[in-house]
């Protein structure tokens, strides 16, 4: 068995897919490391449609849009390893890296000059944001009741309150009601609705759902069993105001708080990670702070669409190849580190080449009306955006000239000003 490759994609979801596709184009040696059985990551769960309008120009279920891009794999020479569990990423002196792995054959280790990091994520859970309450049965992520009623065919419980307005909680609520079970509400600790548009009209709106902002569930009642929740109103700390508890009757919690990156392998093998985001420092290469290792997908940052996702892969997939072969090094010179102000949560990347076009992606943390992009260096105002509207949970793309950022210096500075 070949035990040396040009790239190794770690991820077999639309990010390690995609990747790989890309970097086999480019004429490299390339394997991709996958834990499950199959590939496809969370897609194959996600049976509703509304996946590869941007990407596929047609609207597709989940499974299907990883079945576009397996077909596309199998086009390729790609390796592809299943059920194969990545232990750990060490590097030598040369800058080679060496990738081990455990599955049905026992321990492997193979060398790569390049690796690209597409774990995904998982979900936040109960313990996480501590919920006062006894340990009964019946509180889920909803990731977790997704895959029972998609893929195994469980019903996770009858009667339903659903914690956080994320996507996958709003898709469950609608998913929830179409097989016959009820939702009481959707609960929401922010002022604001994290989830798209598109679907709390379509998930919650079109099913009579009610959506409950600034209020949060503060204790989850049962003795075996949910049997029910009480949910408080919150201040504009995000505190419970007493006297404003309900008592909701149900046998089921559902828990959609948020997407935590797996990047326990990328801090072991030395790659530094932005608290901000959970993921990597990456550049405008998508290589993290290690030589030769890159990252992309949801191990970088939670993204709002597999379309996107697919998108940030193939750059990263051609960046991982051509660093591989030698036609282009590191970028360590002639860089602008990005930082973000309040309400911009992140940005990606987080440096900038000084020289080139600058396409910078970030997300905010509430909705702006009318508001202005301003980059600014050193105190210096450089760039002013157009007004527009901003909404929570949407990365939006901010496209800086090279000319604009000739006159920076070290660093650039994003921030966002109310319009009148």
């Amino acid at each position: 068995m070949n035990t040396n490759y040009d790239v190794i994609v770690i991820g077999g979801g639309p990010a390690g897919m995609a990747a790989a596709i890309e970097a086999s184009k480019q004429n490299t040696s390339v394997a991709l490391i996958e834990r499950n059985d199959e590939l496809g990551g969370i897609l194959n769960q996600c049976i509703h449609p509304g996946f590869g309008l941007k990407y596929f120009k047609e609207e597709l279920t989940g499974p299907e849009y990883a079945q576009r891009l397996i077909n596309e794999l199998q086009e390729t020479t790609v390796k592809v390893f299943l059920s194969s569990m990545v232990l750990s990423i060490h590097h030598d002196d040369n800058q080679t890296h060496y990738v081990t792995f455990i599955n049905e054959e026992g321990n492997t280790t193979l060398s790569t000059k390049a690796i690209i990091l597409a774990m995904g994520c998982r979900e936040r859970t109960r313990g996480e944001i501590k919920i006062p309450g006894s340990r009964v049965a019946g509180v889920f992520t909803a990731g977790l009741a997704q895959r029972y009623i998609n893929m195994d065919n469980f019903k996770p419980g009858n009667r339903f309150v659903i914690l956080g307005s994320g996507d996958i909680g709003l898709i469950m609520a609608r998913r929830l009601s179409l097989e016959g079970m009820k939702v009481l509400g959707v609960y929401e600790l922010m002022p604001y609705a994290n989830g798209l548009f598109r679907n709390i009209k379509n998930c919650l709106d079109d099913f009579n759902i009610p959506l409950h902002l600034s209020t949060t569930v503060t204790k989850v009642i049962g003795k075996d069993r949910v049997e029910a929740v009480e949910v408080s109103k919150v201040d504009e700390n995000l505190q419970p105001i007493p006297g404003t508890e309900e008592v909701i009757p149900c046998d089921t919690l559902l828990l959609s708080i948020g997407l935590i990156p797996e990047n326990e392998i990328s801090s072991k093998a030395g790659v530094e990670l932005n608290p901000a985001t959970n993921g990597a420092y990456v550049n405008e290469r998508f290589e993290t702070n290690i030589p030769g290792i890159f990252s992309c997908g949801n191990v970088l940052h939670v993204h709002d669409l597999a379309d996107n996702v697919t998108a940030e892969a193939n750059i990263t997939g051609k960046n991982a190849a051509l660093y591989a072969l030698g036609l282009t090094s590191s970028i360590r010179d002639n860089t602008l580190v990005v930082h973000v102000k309040t309400p911009i949560g992140y940005s990606v990347p987080s440096s900038i080449i000084k020289n080139e076009n600058a396409s910078i992606f970030f997300r905010v943390r509430k909705p702006i009306s009318n508001a202005v992009m301003v980059v600014t260096s050193n105190g210096k105002e450089i760039f002013r955006g157009n007004a527009k509207e901003y909404k929570p949970s949407i990365m939006e793309c901010q496209i800086i000239p090279s000319k604009i950022l000739s006159e920076a210096n070290d660093e650039i500075t994003l921030s966002l000003e109310e319009g009148e």
